[in-house]
Parts: structure tokens; C-alpha cells; sequence
């Protein structure tokens, strides 16, 4: 690695040397306060969860008629944990899951590995969903206009509204629940003029339509990305939002994983993605271009028309490497995948044409096994709108949607909803559709409710509740059916509906106990016709014109849709990209910035017609030029006290996600973001990020490794042959971790199911602005480039950098506590507050730590943590430590930091003690794979592999053992810290020749001489 050019940097900050960056890596433990005072936008009363009920909730009896997991002890013993298994299905995420609860209350929740669809997989908004059930700004119960209502009177008022309404609608995001279906069903049958409506957010009606013609069928087919020898993604986040992106990734990381040795597999799946944001999907590819939106679909057009020589319309669309992936795919028939995130049915249909051409319908994807989690069609949400502003609607039902923020024309939704006769929305809080409806029917949340999903075809999952209803709130489906004159009780109808239509004969306890039915379907036998016109869906690409500045809206990793913008957690997640924290951004490339005249710290207003938003702008590298990428879900306006901050891009876009004629214009300067990505360095250290190429890769497995070597007097040795240390024994265990970084997606869920385990801190928007964020694991996300890139005055040298850093290559790194044998952090202790485990460890003693910070000053990975204040029970920093109910979700088995201490990984200390303990009373070791850490148990993609080092036949010793004479390495080997952590280099299939410097290193330096020979005269 020392003898390359190839330069990582964590952001254009340091990429460009900025002062800020310079000046504030000698000062490690704090940055200067935020320049020009408090934004309007900038609070730090977020969230009040001030309310005990909880507690009654969670101290009451068991919930009765759920199943745990494990088996659950006669009653609830303080301490002992139970695990309920249930399902997570909101704004088009799915997941089967497990809860862990403690002494009635839910307080983790972790992936149920019996699952087919995510296989224990999780994602940030999953994990951080069990913080919204302690949220305070929920309703405590039914409303009328504001005033407070029973239940009796609300249904008494509300059935006299159906009775006599000659038109109801029911409004919802798509279901996914054939329970809830079927109660839909029964009050249409009593209510003959109900018509059910669904929308999507994120919306993919155009895919529905085009499949309709296509293949006659109208549904969304599932995708097999492990089947994929070649994959294209075109404006397609499928690692991070798009569809089912926990089992995508899974599938696609099965593509990537490598393994050293004579036998092990050293081939992987090749990845192409066009884009004009960068994304996480994106920053894992091979092979990476830049396409404005406008030009997707003639992008498209022309990959079709170079596959199969045809010519269903023109493009001019060009590409550095188009011919390489037509030739890739041309070579990868029926093992191939192209997706495209357009909800334009024209460009769906071109993309269908080439994936019929390539022969992967059977094969990656199955039109036999559609996928439900996204079922809305466009056109029917237009067509209630004309009817609401007909006046021919009487009542209308809103069920988990809101409108009046999340679709376009929302402004326009608030005035038609408030002029219907009887309208009921079944919102938790009174939310921006809520506030304008007539009644207010509260459902609680999906930790207090009865439920079920059928993401796919053939595979169903249950829900159940796992702690007593906290406020009083009912179910949507109990008050409809209610409505209807039936039964009220849920449960009752749920277990009917399995019993008569699912289950088959199969037990129901069973089935709620694993959570999961999976029926066994064969896809062989599809018979697929592809039967749409290429040339008119060509022609209508075509019609579509663009011009000048164009806005991308795109769903983050952490916020989703919008609808837990009232969960801090995920408010202070760092955008996998961009690191910025709890708000969105205006994302423009450099070159943008200049022709607008912008730049770091300025704010900008962004207009599409009459609308408008005023947002910080953010230099992005990777963004398309002549285009503005802005996060949805943000600019809720009552989201509760913690989510009303960005601003709403979703009035820019009308059924696609983009728009064109946009406007920028910069409104002031000075602002500071709360943003990650600079605040720990490695000290101008090289051999952090270890990479290499495939063909490299399969020569020497060692490729792309740095194996330093220290020089004696006997020669150059290795680092780890000479030590002043002693060294420590390890008797019994020797807890480690593997991390493969060509599996890592940066997608951060190990970072939500890190804070939800161990009670980690949210400090705010000021605070992670300050460089004091607490998180115990980050996912460092490195730009490089081979471009020598050292800052010098010359003109053309500063071209050339910003050319290199255009579309830079990415990778992820998460990095937490190493635990060192030889521990920096040990001997400088005074209070001997750090010490080593017999098994490992670098422990923390929590009430013997002073707060002198030496041990961070030295550590060399900067992965310790200093608690400035005491953020719990503290108004200050008014999250869900400040009251008796938010702190219902801490973990017991974790001590709650104080101010003035230190913390760090402790590599989940709890559950290695809990499994020990476990296999003491069973008179036997632990199992590999019993005992997990939180991140490595949530990873989707197994990227994180933890275990015992001394257990021969655990997978981490296997690995270690293939791998360390192939990708395995030590971060900053060379100081002979001697980690417990080991990385796997990443791999990229990509060519030789296309991984070379595009300014040779000779060239730059003749650069530098000459920038030198200019500043010195």
C-alpha cells in the first residue's frame, strides 16, 4: 500500500486541506461553538416523553394469547428476558422480527432468522422503531376536532356518517396484511359504496403498469440479485430503499463474498450502476457513472438498442462504460439483472424488454412470486382527488397515510379532506392528514397490536403484541370492524382468517411462535410472454423534455418516508454518505457549486415553480452535474417536537421522482452542519483502507494487503515480533471480530442496534456539530481516487484534483473499540479505569474513570467517547433519557453513563457473560453463534462476523485460518496494538486497466514541481 498513489479522504474537507480541517485535528476533544449563533431550525428541547403510563403498561399481566419464542419462565422475572416473534411492516419495509422484552416491557428488537424473505436481517428504521413506541407526542386517546371524545360516542357519530354517506373511501398505504384485506373486505360489504385506495411514498405504480402490459400481469415480480452474474442498477438504490433492500442485500453480498485458499471461491458477480446521486447501492458498485434523471430512460434506450442491435427509438446518450457493460451482459444470459427505480411505465417497459432479451425472467426475477410490500397505483389516488373536489365523496377513512405531507399536491389534500362530511384518520398523533379530519381514531403501535403480512407470494408472518396498550388506542381493524357491526376483536377474526385460509391444517401456536409460514413454491414453470410495444414506450421517453438545473428526491437510509421523523435515533443517524445529522440537505457537485456560486456553509433557496425550500447546501462528490439531490421524509410540520426540522422536496416531484427548470439561489452563509465524517482521523496514516481488484485478487490472495515491516539490526521484521509487552494469557475464550469489507453496505443498521443494546446517548444537533456525538460504532466512509492529490497552489493541479474527485470510488468501514493486546489506552490510564480481560477484552470500569481523557488521546483508532454532560434526566438534552417513559426502552443489563466518563465498545460484554453463564449451567462451552454482538447479530449482510478465537471450529477461527495468508489484515498494523478486530480487504471486479490512476503519478509530480517553482519565484 506504500507504494501507491491512491489517496483516501472522509470529505471534500480534507480532501482540499481546508483550514477547519486542519485546525481541528489538533484539537481532538472539541470544536469551536457553531458559528453565527442558533439557526431557527437548531432546538435542543426535542422530544418530551414525560408520561408513566408505561410503566403500569409494562408491570400489568402478560399480555395474554401471544407465544414467546424461547420459553417463557411461569411469570416475569426481573431480568430474565423474553423474545416474542412479530413483524415490521410500515412505509414499505418489511422485516420478521424478534422482540426482546424485559419485565413486560419491549426494549430490542432483533432479526428472526427463521425467516426465508430477510433471514435475521434488520435495517436502521427496524431497529428504531421500538424508540417510537415510547413516544409521548402520541395520542392518549380519540379526538373530535381537538377536544377529547370516548370511544362509544366517536363510533356512535362515526357509523351515523357511513350510514348516511352515499360515497366512503377508505385511503391507505399499501397493505400488506391478508387480514387486514379481508377486514377492508367485510365493511365494504356493509358500507356497498366503499372503494379501498392505496398509495406508496415511495411510489412504484409505474412498474405495476408497465408489468400489466408487458406480461399481463399487474403486480411487482420478486428479484433474485444472487442469481446475477451481472447486475445494473440505474437510478436504483436496491441496498438501501428500493423494495425489499434487506433481502437484496443479503442476495447481492452472497455475489460478493470471497473466500482465500485453493478451494475458496474467488469469483464474484460484477455490479454497474447509473445514478445521479451517490448512494449506498452506488458506492458498492465496480463500475459507477453519473446520469442526470432526464436522462434515464434514453440511458436505457440505448443500453437496449446495443444489446440487441435493434433501434426502438433514438439516443444520443453516451457512456465511458456502456460498450463494457452491454458486453458483460451479453455474456451473462439468464444470470443477469438490470433495475431501474423510475416510476415512469415507459422506462419500466424498456427495462422489462431488456431483461426478456437477456432471458432472466425464471431465472433473477419471478413474475410467479410478486412481491406485496408496494401495491399503490397513482392513478387511482389522482381519481379520488377528482372526486373529492367534486364533493361526491361522503366519508372518508385514512388508514396508515398522510397525505396532506407525503404527496405532492399535498397542500391541495389539506382543503378537499376538510370539506368531506365524515372523515376519520387512524393517526397515533395528530400528524398534518389528522389535523384536518373530523375524528381522530387512534391506533396503537405495532409492538401493542395484533397483526400479520404477506410480503410475497406463498410467505406470511405473524404479530403480536408485547407489552399491554399504553394509551387508550384500538386497533384500525377492530374500529372497522366495528363500524361494520361485527366482532371488535381482533385476534379473534386474525386467528379465524389463518385458521379457514392459511394455515392449511398447520398449527397456529406453532406458527406463532416461529412467526414465520413459508408455503414451498416452484417458479420453473412460468411461461413468460413478453408482449409490449418498445418503440411506442421509446417514443413516450422521448416526448419528455428537460431543461436547466434538476432536482432529484430520493429516501435516506435513516428517515425513510417521513413517518418516524419523531424518533431521535434516527435523527442523529449519519447519512451513510453525506454524514450529516438531523436534517436534509441541497446535494450539489462541485462543479455545480461553482457555476451557482455557492459553496460549504451556504444556505440556498431551491424553486420549482411556485414552490420553494430553503435548505444548507452540501458539496456531494459522485453527484451528477446540472442536478440537486434532496433527502424526502424531512419538513414534517407536526411530527412532534423532535421531527420538524428540513424542509419537504416531495411538491417538487409529480408520480417520478425528479423535476427539471429548477432554480438555485444562495440566501446566506456561515452555517455549520452536523456533520460526522471529519471529526476522527487516522493521522495521515495510508494503510487503513485495503483493497484490491479481482483479477489481482485471484493471482495473490494477499493482494492489495500492507505488511509492513520494522527495520533491526537483524533486518526488517514484522511489527508483532517485537514487542516491550508481556502479553496476556487467555485461558479459556478469546473474543474477536472479522469484517469484510466487500460486504459492508455502509447501511448502518449495526449502528441503531448498537445504541438500542447499549444505551448509547443522543446528544443533538449542537452537540454532533461539536464533534460529541456518542455512538459506539462509525461507519467510515472513505472517498479515494488515484489522482496525487496533494493541495499546491497551481491552477491546473487544483483542476485536476476536483476532475479526480468527481465520481470518486467508496468504501465502507465500520469501526468501533479494537481491543488491543498491546492497548495504548491501558498504560496511560492513572486510575486504571481500562483494563484487559483474560478473554480479550479492553474493559471499562465505568465508576472508577476520572475523565482525564488520556486514554483517547491515545487511542489511535479514536473510538472512545466522552460524556460532556450528564444526558439523561437532564433538560438540557430533553430525548428519551429525560422522563420515566422514554427510558423504558434502556437495557437493564447496561449501565447508563454519567458526565465526565469515558465509553466505548465493550464488544456487547453483556450477552458474552449472559451465554456464559447459560453453558455454565448446562455444564458446557458455548455454541458458536449463540453469543452475538448487537451489530454483527442486525448485519443483512453478514458482513460481521463475531465469535470465539480459541473455539478451532468457530466461523471466525475458520476464517481467520483461511484468510490470514489471504485478505485478513489489522488496522495500522505497523504500531503493534495487536487488535482483536480483523478486516478483509475489499475486492472489486473490476479490470485492471480501468483501476489505474487517471493522472499518472509522474505527471502530478511534475505538477508539484512546477506549483513550487511558481509560489517560491
Amino acid at each position: 500500500m506504500e507504494n501507491t498513489t491512491k489517496r483516501y479522504w472522509k470529505g471534500i474537507e480534507e480532501y482540499r486541506n481546508d483550514i477547519e480541517v486542519v485546525k481541528n485535528a489538533d484539537s481532538e476533544f472539541n470544536l469551536e461553538d457553531i458559528e453565527g449563533g442558533t439557526h431557527r431550525r437548531d432546538f435542543l428541547k426535542m422530544l418530551g416523553f414525560g408520561v408513566a403510563a408505561v410503566s403500569l403498561a409494562a408491570c400489568d399481566a402478560p399480555v395474554r394469547k401471544t407465544i414467546p419464542y424461547l420459553k417463557k419462565p411461569e411469570s416475569v422475572e426481573p431480568g430474565i428476558p423474553n423474545y416474542f416473534a412479530s413483524t415490521y411492516a410500515q412505509g414499505g419495509d418489511y422485516a420478521s422480527i424478534l422482540v426482546k422484552t424485559v419485565e413486560g416491557r419491549p426494549i430490542k428488537i432483533e432479526g428472526n432468522k427463521l425467516s426465508k424473505v430477510t433471514r435475521g436481517g434488520m435495517s436502521a428504521r427496524v431497529h428504531a422503531s421500538v424508540l417510537s413506541l415510547y413516544d409521548n407526542d402520541k395520542l392518549r386517546g380519540p379526538q373530535k376536532g381537538e377536544a377529547e371524545i370516548s370511544w362509544e360516542d366517536l363510533d356512535k357519530e362515526v357509523m351515523g356518517g357511513l350510514s348516511s354517506a352515499s360515497n366512503v373511501r377508505i385511503l391507505s398505504s399499501s397493505i400488506v396484511s391478508p387480514t387486514a384485506k379481508k377486514v377492508v373486505a367485510d365493511f365494504s360489504a356493509k358500507y356497498p359504496s366503499t372503494k379501498h385506495v392505496s398509495y406508496d411514498v415511495s411510489s412504484v405504480s409505474g412498474m405495476i403498469e408497465a408489468n400489466a402490459t408487458s406480461f399481463g400481469k399487474a403486480i411487482v415480480p420478486s428479484y433474485d440479485f444472487s442469481k446475477a452474474k451481472v447486475i445494473v442498477g440505474v437510478n436504483c438504490d436496491f441496498l438501501g430503499n428500493w423494495l425489499s433492500s434487506i433481502q437484496h442485500s443479503a442476495q447481492w453480498a452472497e455475489g460478493r463474498k470471497l473466500v482465500s485458499g485453493k478451494d475458496g471461491k474467488q469469483t464474484m458477480s460484477r455490479h454497474y450502476q447509473f445514478e445521479t446521486g451517490m448512494t449506498i447501492t452506488g458506492s458498492a458498485a465496480d463500475y459507477r457513472d453519473m446520469i442526470k434523471p432526464s436522462e434515464e430512460g434514453a440511458f436505457l434506450v440505448a443500453l437496449y438498442n446495443k444489446l440487441t442491435g435493434n433501434a426502438i427509438g433514438n439516443s444520443s446518450i453516451s457512456s465511458k462504460i456502456l460498450d463494457k457493460c452491454v458486453a458483460d451482459l451479453k455474456g451473462a444470459s439468464g444470470a443477469s439483472l438490470v433495475v431501474s427505480g423510475s416510476n415512469d411505465a415507459a422506462i419500466q417497459t424498456v427495462v422489462n424488454g431488456i431483461n426478456s432479451f437477456l432471458g432472466n425472467y425464471g431465472n433473477t426475477i419471478s413474475l410467479a412470486k410478486s412481491n406485496n410490500t408496494r401495491q399503490g397505483i397513482d392513478a387511482d389516488v389522482a381519481a379520488l382527488a377528482s372526486e373529492l373536489k367534486s364533493g361526491s365523496v361522503d366519508a372518508l377513512i385514512i388508514l396508515d397515510a398522510n397525505p396532506v405531507f407525503n404527496l405532492p399536491n399535498g397542500s391541495e389534500w389539506a382543503d378537499l379532506i376538510g370539506k368531506v362530511k365524515t372523515s376519520v384518520s387512524f393517526a397515533s398523533r395528530v400528524d398534518e392528514t389528522a389535523a384536518v379530519c373530523k375524528y381522530v381514531a387512534p391506533a396503537p403501535h405495532f409492538l401493542e397490536s395484533w397483526g400479520d403480512a404477506s410480503p410475497y407470494t406463498g410467505s406470511y408472518s405473524l404479530q403480536q403484541p408485547t407489552i399491554s396498550l399504553i394509551f387508550n388506542t384500538r386497533q384500525a381493524e377492530s374500529s372497522l370492524l366495528t363500524w361494520a357491526g361485527l366482532d371488535g376483536d381482533y385476534h379473534k377474526y386474525l386467528k379465524a382468517n389463518w385458521k379457514n385460509n392459511i394455515l392449511s391444517g398447520k398449527s397456529w401456536v406453532s406458527a406463532l411462535h416461529d412467526g414465520v409460514l413459508e408455503t414451498s413454491e416452484t417458479l420453473s414453470t412460468e411461461n413468460i410472454t413478453f408482449s409490449a410495444n418498445l418503440g411506442a414506450a421509446a417514443a413516450s421517453i422521448a416526448s419528455k423534455k428537460a431543461s436547466g438545473l434538476e432536482v432529484s428526491v430520493f429516501e435516506a437510509i435513516g428517515m425513510g418516508d417521513g413517518s418516524q421523523a419523531n424518533n431521535p435515533w434516527l435523527l442523529e443517524l449519519p447519512d451513510p454518505i453525506t454524514k450529516v445529522t438531523w436534517e436534509n440537505t441541497l446535494n450539489i457537485s462541485q462543479k455545480t457549486a461553482n457555476e451557482q456560486g455557492l459553496e460549504k456553509g451556504d444556505w440556498a433557496k431551491l424553486t420549482v415553480g411556485n414552490y420553494s425550500i430553503e435548505l444548507p447546501v452540501l458539496i456531494q462528490p459522485g453527484q451528477a452535474h446540472q442536478t440537486v439531490s434532496v433527502a424526502k421524509g424531512f419538513g414534517r410540520t407536526a411530527a412532534g417536537k423532535c421531527g420538524n426540522v428540513g424542509a419537504n422536496p416531495i411538491p417538487f416531484t409529480n408520480g417520478v421522482n425528479w423535476t427539471s427548470n429548477a432554480a438555485i439561489e444562495k440566501t446566506k452563509s456561515g452555517y455549520t452542519l452536523a456533520q460526522t465524517q471529519t471529526h476522527e482521523t487516522v493521522m495521515g496514516r495510508k494503510a487503513v483502507v485495503q483493497e484490491s481488484v479481482l483479477s489481482e485478487y485471484v493471482k495473490n490472495n494477499k493482494a492489495g494487503r500492507f505488511e509492513p515491516m520494522i527495520e533491526t539490526s537483524e533486518g526488517p521484521v514484522k511489527p508483532y515480533s517485537i514487542s516491550l509487552w508481556d502479553g496476556h494469557e487467555k485461558k479459556n475464550h478469546s473474543w474477536g471480530m472479522v469484517i469484510d469489507l466487500n460486504t459492508c453496505t455502509g447501511c448502518s443498521s449495526c449502528l441503531i442496534s448498537c445504541q438500542a443494546e447499549n444505551n448509547v446517548s443522543v446528544v443533538g444537533k449542537k452537540e454532533v456539530a461539536r464533534a460529541r456525538e456518542m455512538h459506539w460504532i462509525r461507519i467510515d466512509r472513505y472517498y479515494s481516487t488515484d489522482a496525487d492529490t496533494t493541495y499546491k497552489i497551481n491552477p491546473s493541479h487544483i483542476r485536476k484534483m476536483e476532475d479526480a474527485s468527481e465520481n470518486p470510488e467508496v468504501v465502507f468501514q465500520p469501526m468501533m473499540c479494537q481491543h488491543c493486546n498491546n492497548a495504548p489506552c491501558e498504560t496511560v490510564c492513572p486510575v486504571l479505569a481500562t483494563t484487559h480481560s483474560s478473554e480479550g477484552l479492553n474493559q471499562m470500569t465505568y465508576n472508577r474513570c476520572v475523565g482525564t481523557r488520556y486514554c483517547a488521546n491515545n487511542c489511535p483508532y479514536k473510538v472512545r467517547r466522552f460524556n460532556w454532560w450528564k444526558y439523561y434526566e437532564n433538560e438540557q438534552f430533553d430525548f428519551h433519557m429525560n422522563n420515566e417513559l422514554g427510558r423504558m426502552v434502556l437495557n437493564p443489563e447496561v449501565t447508563v453513563r454519567s458526565r465526565g466518563v469515558i465509553e466505548k465498545c465493550s464488544m456487547c460484554v453483556q450477552r458474552i457473560q449472559s451465554g456464559k453463564l447459560v453453558a455454565k449451567k448446562e455444564k458446557r462451552r458455548p455454541v458458536d453463534g449463540e453469543i452475538e454482538t448487537a451489530c454483527s447479530q442486525s448485519c443483512p449482510t453478514g458482513a460481521i462476523t463475531f465469535g470465539d478465537m480459541m473455539d478451532p471450529n468457530s466461523k471466525i477461527s475458520k476464517a481467520l485460518e483461511t484468510e490470514k495468508e489471504g485478505r485478513a489484515f489489522h488496522v495500522l498494523e505497523e504500531i503493534n496494538v495487536q487488535p482483536q478486530v480483523s478486516y478483509l480487504t475489499k475486492i472489486r471486479n473490476k479490470d485492471l486497466g480501468d483501476a489505474k490512476a487517471s493522472l499518472h503519478h509522474e505527471e502530478s509530480h511534475k505538477t508539484e514541481a512546477h506549483a513550487e517553482e511558481e509560489q517560491h519565484g
